[in-house]
């Protein structure tokens, strides 16, 4: 029919049907000989070979993935390895200006990395980051001499999805927190090396029940936000008191391409570049609205004001994503994003 393609399955039905009996009637029809017969019905077989193939490789084509290698690489924005914070944060002003002097009929909106001076509440985020749409939230239960993991929370409605993530969380360190008492009971045996394994496994059950408690009553936990706004909207939220720093990314074309990595509230000098950490699960948190782009990366995270021993690994995976401080009291790094300027006198990892 005019204007409507030939499904491949179709196609071959009709080519089976229709096409080479009334080429195999013709061939026998004009043929005069028996050689003449056999080299007429060889090339109307490698006729129709070279049909189905076509067909064939057309229907495979079709249905053919996109290679992986075409999405692009992933960026990294944030603090890199061995750099001072203050740095970071003058470099990020110096960027953010750049976009503002560019010439733009249109303004467009980019993704940036918002930082905070210091931790705040679910409630308190509304007047700093209002005027912009927020895509995630990064919380971390500050507790004095203990490291804890920094969660990444989708929240594109503040405070309360916010408030949910962070009662999702509260759950599954309550689960955390039995699982670890679970394994401390298992080990019977007298002897000193599970003592101390045992005492280990009731310390990261304390400190699970630590966080829990805090997520489930809206702690002040949250530290960065991503946001997705106009270089001007940028400007505003960067000259607000409760803001070091706002990380411009406009290279960021798809969250699940890019990972954000911003610097703790009480990190204030040079990050250290031995620094390391392990990523948990990806999250998992539903939030009341969804914008046009898929969750971000998951983003490094360091401990609190004073390190000590670590707790063991948590038994289950946040429901939102996770990782686990370095031993030394620093936040792990990544190389800055290109173009951006936070990476030019920094060391890279």
């Amino acid at each position: 029919m005019k204007g409507r393609r030939m499904r491949p399955q179709r196609f071959l039905r009709h080519l089976d049907q229709v096409i080479v009996p009334r080429l195999a009637g013709g061939f026998v029809r004009i043929a005069r000989g028996r050689l003449r017969l056999r080299l007429l019905t060889a090339a109307a077989l490698v006729g129709v070979t070279g049909v189905l193939l076509a067909v064939v490789w057309t229907a495979h084509r079709g249905t053919t993935a996109t290679p992986e290698s075409t999405l692009g690489e992933t960026v990294q924005v944030g603090v890199v390895q061995g750099q001072s914070v203050p740095l970071y944060a003058r470099q990020a002003r110096s960027e953010l200006a750049g976009l503002l002097k560019r010439p733009s009929a249109t303004p467009v909106e980019t993704y940036a990395l918002v930082s905070l001076k210091a931790y705040l509440a679910p409630e308190r985020l509304t007047p700093v980051l209002g005027g912009v749409s927020v895509v995630e939230v990064y919380a971390r239960v500050p507790l004095a001499k203990t490291q804890t993991a920094s969660v990444r929370i989708p929240a594109f409605k503040i405070p309360e999805d916010v408030v949910a993530g962070m009662k999702q969380v509260a759950v599954r360190k309550d689960a955390d927190a039995a699982d670890f008492q679970g394994l401390a009971g298992k080990l019977t045996t007298a002897d000193a090396e599970e003592e101390r394994l045992r005492d280990t496994y009731l310390g990261g059950s304390a400190v699970a029940e630590a966080e829990a408690e805090a997520y489930r009553t809206g702690c002040t936990c949250v530290y960065a936000a991503v946001v997705r706004a106009t270089p001007a909207a940028l400007d505003q939220i960067a000259s607000r008191p409760e803001v070091r720093a706002v990380d411009p990314a406009p290279e960021v074309r798809r969250l699940d391409r890019a990972v954000f990595l911003p610097p703790l509230p009480e990190q204030v000098g040079q990050l250290d570049p031995s620094a390391s950490a392990t990523p948990a699960a990806s999250p998992s948190a539903s939030p009341s609205a969804t914008p046009g782009a898929e969750p971000s990366a998951e983003p490094s995270e360091g401990p609190g004001d004073e390190p000590s021993s670590s707790p063991p690994a948590s038994p289950h995976a946040s429901p939102v994503a996770e990782t686990s401080p370095a031993e030394d009291g620093t936040v792990p790094a990544s190389p800055a994003h290109a173009p951006s300027a936070a990476a030019s006198d920094a060391g890279q990892g």
